[in-house]
């Protein structure tokens, strides 16, 4: 079976290479997915059970591989597309909050508490938390979701936030004095 993956490598090679550049764009990327292809249909050619079908195997393992370049790809962006005095400024009015939330965060239920803080601020992955607990993924998400709810009412409840239409704060002041 490997010759004839060889005689398809060198029959599909060129057309191939086109199927891929038409997705990606980017003769590089192409070259590495195309490479990738053929690696990947040569570690697996056991696995195809009816030699007639290679092609159409191939150009499968094609668009898997196309599929993961731009799952995988990262996207960068340049350091002159960002308003560095804006998001000055917004970490400060944050960093303003910050006492606020902190606060807010020790009058919920211990559960929830216990969810937002080790999701939200500490980084835990929720699966690995609901592994911690003993309770099922879904259980954890619902509780966290509950937690920055209840986290948000309360806040509303004494807090004024302007947003920008991004959704981030630009400005807070406390309705009620009973926030920090």
């Amino acid at each position: 079976m490997n010759t004839l993956l060889e005689q398809t490598y060198l029959d599909l090679r060129t057309e191939l290479k086109a199927f891929i550049y038409k997705r990606v764009n980017d003769s590089s990327a192409t070259e590495d997915i195309l490479h990738d292809v053929f690696l990947k249909a040569h570690s697996n050619i056991n696995s195809l059970k009816d030699a007639s079908k290679l092609n159409g195997w191939i150009y499968s393992i094609a668009r898997n591989t196309i599929t993961d370049h731009y799952r995988t790809r990262k996207i960068t962006a340049n350091i002159d597309d960002y308003d560095i005095e804006n998001e000055t400024e917004e970490v400060s009015i944050l960093k303003k909050l910050e006492p606020s939330v902190r606060s807010l965060v020790r009058l919920l239920p211990p559960a929830y508490r216990e969810a937002i803080v080790l999701v939200d601020f500490k980084g835990m992955q929720q699966k690995a938390l609901a592994e911690k607990l003993g309770l099922s993924v879904s259980a954890v998400k619902s509780r966290v979701q509950r937690a920055r709810k209840m986290l948000k009412d309360m806040f509303l409840e004494c807090c004024h936030i302007e947003l920008d239409k991004s959704g981030n704060v630009t400005d807070h002041y406390c309705s009620k004095g009973t926030c920090n």
